[in-house]
């Protein structure tokens, strides 16, 4: 038997839904209008296509949104006079730099020199403390972490003293679901364990996991046979492998795949995402519930 598709698209489209009415209530009940700022230097395609979609998010959504673009020669000391102007701004709850950053600019400064009371993508070290102690001190999740909570709940699996086990170690996404998934309480309290590409027997690990998340990096890393049986898994994965000539337009598409093989994975999980569709649409969408947050957290709502 197949197991259940879990639709990041669908889960994502949900929440949009639950947060257009929330935005609305804000607005309407407590004057409270959530803001959200995205910084873009220069003109690199593929960042100009994510800060597109995350305006066109907020404004769909309500937000007072503010889309700043600076040239590719802009100061690092005039790009932190701008980060510090919003964080000043008291319309603006959410201030996001899109990366990568020119050579010339230490991405490092930029990101840290973002209050880290509008962190909204959860980067700032002050935030990464907070997600460690967790609790109320848990401020703002990162986006594709907190993206992957929400679908593995969404999902119906039961996360309290489930067998985690998370294969990738990054920054970005293998260190913090791990933690937010060791936390007390709803959605987590869960037993983790971290591997990598070096784990030794990285299949023995893996077969013992109630809920797998996989964020390697690797195409087709996870084998059909490394996978418990009715197992939840979450594959994060996106590599582009080559390419195909679409049949809608004609034009040439990437071919993309996931750390986990699907087509021989799904017969056997219990729930999977697919790639693309699965983690991908949740980012921006928990980016926009974080702004949210901030929006309430300033106004001593929440």
């Amino acid at each position: 038997m197949s197991a259940k598709i879990i639709s990041g698209t669908e889960v994502a489209s949900q929440i949009r839904e639950e947060l257009k009415q929330e935005v609305t209530a804000l607005k309407e009940k407590q004057g409270v209008v959530p803001g959200l700022v995205t910084i873009l230097v220069g003109h690199n395609p593929a960042s100009v296509s994510y800060v597109t979609a995350k305006q066109k998010t907020a404004h769909e959504l309500g937000f007072h949104s503010i889309q700043d673009d600076q040239p590719e020669d802009i100061s690092e000391e005039n790009l932190l006079k701008l980060i510090d102007k919003y964080n000043n701004d008291p319309k603006i709850h959410g201030i996001l730099v899109q990366l990568p950053l020119p050579k010339h600019i230490d991405e490092k400064k930029v990101l840290n020199a973002i209050d880290p009371d509008k962190d909204v993508d959860g980067f700032h070290p002050v935030n990464v403390g907070r997600l460690m102690i967790g609790g109320k001190e848990a401020k703002f999740l990162p986006c594709t972490p907190a993206g992957i909570q929400e679908l593995i709940v969404r999902s119906g699996f039961e996360t309290a003293g489930a067998e985690v086990v998370v294969v990738g170690r990054s920054n970005i996404v293998g260190k913090p679901i791990a933690n937010i998934m060791l936390q007390k309480g709803k959605g987590a309290n869960s037993t983790v364990t971290i591997v990598h590409t070096g784990t030794k027997d990285l299949e023995a690990h893996c077969k013992r996991a109630d809920i797998l998340i996989v964020a390697a990096g690797v195409p087709g890393l996870v084998k059909p046979e490394w996978i418990k049986p009715g197992a939840c898994v979450i594959d994060v994965g996106v590599n582009r492998v080559g390419e195909k000539k679409s049949e809608k337009t004609g034009k040439m598409v990437p071919i993309l795949k996931g750390d986990v093989d699907f087509d021989a994975a799904k017969e056997i999980a219990g729930a999977i995402t697919p790639v693309p569709g699965g983690v991908g649409p949740m980012t921006i969408t928990m980016l926009m519930k974080n702004t949210v947050k901030s929006a309430k957290l300033a106004a001593g709502l929440a």
